[in-house]
């Protein structure tokens, strides 16, 4: 007898429409034309815990106000509001507390836990039919589930990425559910023992698979522009505070591929990565071959700025 792909996800919870659930029982119909067309879009938010505090969310208004601007373009209505997509977010975190054995414990591990927020939001059930149907009741899915962040090994050391032609759509600033260029952006790097693929676009730099890419050169982190050809992770503005914090420069253009292979140093920058450092792109080392100067200050930065949503 086969088993059935919905028993053998955990019995971990989930939310949709309104519902907490768990995963081999959540339903979403085959008509949601998020399963039909891609035709949504998501979010992903890093919360961090500390014994004793309520999770708090890194730079959540930055999230929201992104999820508004893809919802807006998108002429999805929003389903809820700032508040209550927060209130999501705790009560998945309960729900997993309650699943795990470990709701009503003191000072343990789980408060300690940091958490991914994923989210997305479809335009909601219809018969198939492309244009943008009004009036439907959007569909909400979420999960929060314990962070999987870099290894200590991955900090210390840095990681490998690859290079990649960018041969996704010309509306990347949208955090759209269509992702399959991404799968085979990311497809790129998995064969290749790498954690990232980075893309260039017509000779010049946009963005990795599934985090933004950061150029230093004598001492300034550079960055591709906020347009449509590039999703404006959260941690844009969060980075461009972290260097003025620091006195490092910090600038926003079209990088040249020869600038990007000529960097001091590189890095990825993702809700569960905050900011990591390439050290190796297409087999080659990137300045030294080890962390460098910039990412220490901006990784520590980063965990000020992590601490600072307790006090």
């Amino acid at each position: 007898m086969t088993t059935s792909p919905a028993a053998q996800l955990p019995p971990l919870p989930c939310y949709v429409s309104g519902e907490i659930t768990t995963m081999p029982e959540a339903r979403i119909s085959p008509f949601d034309r998020g399963f039909i067309f891609g035709d949504g879009v998501y979010e992903g938010i890093s919360i961090y815990g500390r014994p004793g505090h309520t999770p708090q969310a890194f730079r959540f208004d930055q999230h929201m106000a992104r999820l508004e601007r893809s919802l807006a373009e998108t002429r999805i209505p929003n389903p809820h509001t700032r508040e209550q997509w927060r209130q999501i977010a705790l009560d998945l975190i309960a729900a997993y507390a309650r699943s795990t054995g470990a709701a009503g414990q003191k000072d343990t591990q789980l408060q300690s836990q940091d958490w991914f927020f994923y989210f997305q939001v479809t335009r909601g059930v219809a018969l198939r039919d492309h244009p943008m149907i009004e009036g439907l009741t959007p569909t909400v899915f979420a999960t929060c589930l314990p962070m999987k962040a870099p290894t200590p090994e991955q900090r210390a050391h840095g990681v490998a990425c690859v290079t990649a032609q960018d041969f996704r759509w010309q509306k990347a600033h949208i955090k759209s559910i269509s992702l399959l260029g991404a799968v085979f952006a990311r497809q790129i790097s998995f064969d290749q023992d790498a954690l990232e693929t980075v893309m260039f676009r017509d000779g010049f730099l946009s963005e990795a698979a599934a985090s933004n890419v950061w150029v230093v050169k004598n001492g300034v982190v550079m960055g591709p522009p906020k347009d449509h050809l590039v999703l404006e992770g959260i941690r844009y503005g969060a980075i461009a505070e972290l260097c003025a914090q620091e006195g490092i420069g910090f600038e926003l253009r079209r990088i040249p591929k020869s600038e990007v292979l000529a960097a001091d140093e590189l890095m990825l920058s993702s809700a569960t990565k905050e900011v990591l450092p390439i050290t190796t792109l297409d087999g080659q080392p990137v300045g030294t071959g080890q962390p460098g100067p910039v990412y220490q200050k901006l990784y520590a930065g980063y965990q000020r700025a992590k601490e600072a949503l307790f006090k």
